[in-house]
């Protein structure tokens, strides 16, 4: 059988040779969607066609260089500044150094004034009549010298100096520490037991002495006392220690000794020397001639025996 020449047609143009391969034509054609052309042609008219890594960057470099700027100018103030710091900080030590020496310098006179004032208040009580010797004696405004008793009186062994705790109703002292109340009564039964001048560490106590607490630290006339205390009472001395010790002081005193260690010890003594009161009150005074308000003042001061 006789094979038949394919027909050829003369009018219409060649067919392609991909024609079968459309569909991979049209991808190599159009490898970017439309979508994503706008997408990108949209991000580079908003960021002005830098990429974000690079405006990253760029403002990461202009916050150093704002943070470089600001610490130079600081630094060249600080150095600008620092003789003026100096300066004012001289000044101000000068200031503090004249206003100590000027404060110490009203602290003698004070003392001074103060001395002068005792010593004419001492002297009044010594020419008052002839009740001026007692009544110089039992203000405290001349030394005293006699027999007498001494008392020492300590913290129990081993009791914490931080001190502090609760106190019983009764009012005795449970923490093993002396207080002002304890300091209180016995210079009280002192007082009642015939003592004619009582100090406690050299501090001369007159009938208007204040035995106070601030703190852990007990008080006389805003003094403080350290442990142990010492107290010397002028007087009879056996009978003055017997007195006191069958006294209601005194057993309160033996009842500190036995229930809280309280340390004590007393002893009768041949001559014990107290000093004068640093300083009196004088309650009323009246000048001793009327003439030319030159009179020497005259005061007179309660000789009541007791220590609140």
């Amino acid at each position: 059988m006789s094979q038949q020449p394919p027909v050829r047609s003369t009018g219409s143009p060649p067919a392609r040779p991909d024609a079968s391969m459309s569909l991979l034509t049209n991808v190599m054609e159009h490898s970017l969607d439309d979508g994503y052309a706008e997408a990108t042609a949209r991000r580079k008219a908003e960021g002005g066609g830098l990429p974000r890594t690079l405006r990253a960057k760029l403002g990461l470099a202009a916050g150093l260089v704002l943070a470089a700027l600001v610490v130079t100018v600081g630094a060249a103030e600080a150095r600008i500044s620092a003789p003026v710091v100096a300066k004012e900080r001289e000044e101000l030590i000068d200031r503090i150094d004249a206003e100590t020496a000027h404060a110490d310098a009203l602290e003698r006179s004070v003392d001074t004034l103060r001395d002068e004032v005792g010593n004419r208040q001492r002297k009044a009580l010594k020419t008052q009549g002839g009740q001026g010797e007692l009544v110089a004696l039992l203000s405290g405004a001349t030394e005293v010298e006699g027999p007498g008793v001494r008392l020492v009186v300590d913290d129990a062994k081993g009791t914490d100096q931080g001190g502090g705790g609760p106190r019983e109703s009764s009012g005795f002292n449970d923490t093993g520490r002396v207080r002002d109340r304890d300091m209180q009564r016995i210079v009280n039964g002192l007082w009642e037991s015939g003592a004619e001048a009582v100090a406690i560490n050299g501090q001369r106590l007159t009938a208007l002495s204040a035995i106070r607490a601030a703190g852990d630290a007990i008080l006389v006339d805003n003094k403080p006392l350290v442990p142990p205390y010492t107290v010397l009472a002028v007087g009879d001395g056996k009978r003055l220690s017997t007195a006191f010790q069958d006294s209601a002081d005194g057993q309160y005193l033996h009842a500190l000794q036995e229930n809280f260690g309280i340390r004590t010890s007393i002893s009768t003594e041949e001559k014990v020397r107290l000093p004068a009161a640093p300083s009196l009150i004088v309650r009323t005074a009246e000048p001793k001639t009327a003439d030319a308000g030159k009179g020497n003042g005259q005061g007179t001061a309660d000789t009541g025996k007791g220590t609140s």
